[in-house]
């Protein structure tokens, strides 16, 4: 349990650091604004309580604000994130039910359903915090554009650091 606690605290930092240093210096075009720290919200362990889940989501949200000067745009979006993903993993679940003690990882649970549940997170996400950025109708489609193709970058990044930085399933 304590081991799990000091790998999510690492792991909020790290993606912080790389969003904030690495992601937010790279210009990648008008439409495509990648955000890695999502990954946060994504693999926190199935047994997080929903209250704990929407204040580690606020609190990641917040701490991007803070280093983007957005006023509050991707704390909202982090935690209507959170608030969505217990029933979008109960959408997702298997038939037993997720095993105790495992994390949303392609590891544990695949490629096909990792990509369906952090997809939906992720567009939710985007499509939120774009839309509160914009806060208008008259650049609809141009927005959406740039929620379908800055989500397919997103998720494109959280598979390759699933595969690059996540531990082997262990052995039973």
């Amino acid at each position: 349990m304590t081991n799990t606690i000091i790998r999510n605290i690492i792991r909020f930092f790290v993606l912080v650091l790389v969003q904030v240093l690495i992601i937010k210096n790279i210009e990648l075009g008008r439409f495509i604004n990648p955000f890695v720290y999502v990954l946060f919200i994504i693999v926190l362990p199935f047994e997080t309580p929903k209250w704990l889940l929407l204040f580690t989501a606020f609190f990641l949200g917040i701490t991007i604000d803070m280093f983007y000067d957005t006023a509050g745009m991707h704390a909202a979006a982090c935690v209507l994130m959170a608030y969505f993903r217990p029933g979008i993993l109960k959408l997702f679940s298997p038939r037993d039910g997720y095993e105790f003690g495992t994390q949303p990882t392609i590891q544990y649970l695949g490629i096909p359903w990792f990509i369906s549940y952090a997809g939906i997170l992720i567009v939710l996400h985007h499509f939120i915090l774009f839309y509160l950025e914009i806060f208008r109708l008259q650049e609809f489609f141009s927005t959406f554009f740039r929620v379908l193709i800055s989500s397919i970058f997103t998720l494109l990044l959280v598979v390759i650091s699933q595969y690059l930085f996540q531990r082997k399933k262990e052995q039973e």
